[in-house]
């Protein structure tokens, strides 16, 4: 079933919480919605599932306008972050209540709510904890729980409001890739409300990416990450290494520093917005960049290796990030307290009048001959 909202505004006294939001949310797909605490996204979710109303537009689902319905009659199933398990009441009595909830003329019988329970039990893996009670639970077999509540009257939309939020790292990876794979096996259309860019990217087909009430981007994981629209997005989606300054004859300058600008036609002031892995270090500086830094950190954890950079020599308080595989590392052995110089590959230059980036790419010839020995 696809989900299209349309204009949809809403206020809470004099604070505007959605400012005329509108997009679609394609059927059979996973979309996060992605943004900071107070950009909006748990209020659109709980309007899409009826438990909060909009001053203005529409909520349709495939096409029907269900902006009247009541919460009950909108086929939703709805995850909350706390799982709001019932305490008094088992596991099994919890994925029971939405089926014996229903209206006489649609409850199932007894049999068949004690299979359909069963049914579910297999599939978030715990059969053996049907007479538990949430208190005996983890707290990722307490959230399995109340997915499988969610899904217990074959619902056609999945609303999940930080559904990992409240749980541990790994458990939060765990259950990451499990529903995952659980959405693949079944094709319903889901919304979960995040504010980890790593969960957002990892887990969904799309990325609605939410500010101050607004949409900044909308876009496939991928594409968000490679080709993020707007400031707040490059600075939102992981760390970014910032070069703020004047361009003038095609060279941006802050203070010593510098890097040239191939194939930019602009003057004036300008920020270049550069990834971790877009950048590399090289032992002195080259005919088209001159960044010096001196080593603050190295971490090895991980399938990478993070350096932490302090700009030498010229005005700038933000740590730059460069990443390296282990064997780069090995080779190189970039020390704390070491100075290098950093090039980069490809980036990403916005001008004082612009809302959207140019990327600017370097090619090989233009640093690799006068760079020397470089990581």
């Amino acid at each position: 079933m696809s989900i299209v909202v349309d204009g949809i505004s809403k206020y809470f006294g004099n604070f505007q919480a959605l400012r005329d939001i509108s997009l679609e949310f394609p059927e059979g797909k996973l979309t996060a919605l992605l943004g900071p605490s107070g950009s909006g996204k748990t209020t659109l979710l709980r309007i899409i599932a009826g438990l909060e109303s909009a001053e203005r537009g529409r909520i349709l689902f495939d096409g029907s306008d269900v902006s009247g319905l009541h919460v009950r009659d909108r086929d939703i199933g709805f995850v909350f972050q706390h799982y709001a398990l019932f305490r008094h009441l088992t596991v099994g009595q919890n994925i029971a209540f939405g089926l014996e909830s229903l209206p006489r003329s649609e409850r199932p019988s007894k049999a068949e709510i004690r299979a359909r329970v069963a049914e579910l039990l297999d599939m978030i893996q715990l059969p053996q904890l049907a007479d538990r009670f949430p208190s005996q639970l983890s707290g990722g077999q307490k959230q399995r729980v109340a997915l499988a509540r969610a899904l217990a009257t074959k619902p056609k939309i999945l609303l999940l409001d930080e559904p990992f939020g409240a749980l541990d790292a790994k458990v939060r990876k765990d259950l990451r890739r499990w529903l995952r794979a659980l959405h693949d096996e079944f094709h319903f259309t889901s919304i979960f409300v995040t504010h980890d860019q790593e969960e957002a990217l990892e887990l969904s087909d799309q990325v609605v990416v939410m500010s101050q009430g607004r949409i900044e981007q909308v876009d496939e994981p991928t594409d968000l990450y490679a080709r993020p629209e707007s400031r707040f997005v490059f600075d939102f989606l992981g760390h970014v290494n910032v070069l703020s300054g004047s361009v003038q004859a095609g060279v941006l300058k802050q203070g010593p520093a510098s890097v040239r600008l191939p194939r930019i036609q602009t003057t004036g002031d300008a920020q270049l917005y550069l990834r971790p892995h877009e950048v590399r270090l090289v032992a002195k500086p080259v005919s088209g960049a001159d960044l010096p830094f001196r080593i603050e950190a190295v971490s090895l954890i991980g399938s990478g290796v993070r350096v932490e950079l302090r700009p030498e020599g010229w005005e700038s308080n933000d740590l730059w990030e460069v990443g390296m595989s282990h064997g780069e590392f090995a080779r190189h052995r970039p020390a704390r307290g070491d100075r290098w110089y950093v090039i980069p590959d490809v980036g990403h230059l916005f001008t004082e009048d612009s809302r959207k980036p140019q990327t600017v790419y370097w090619e090989p010839p233009e640093f690799l001959e006068t760079a020397g020995s470089g990581i």
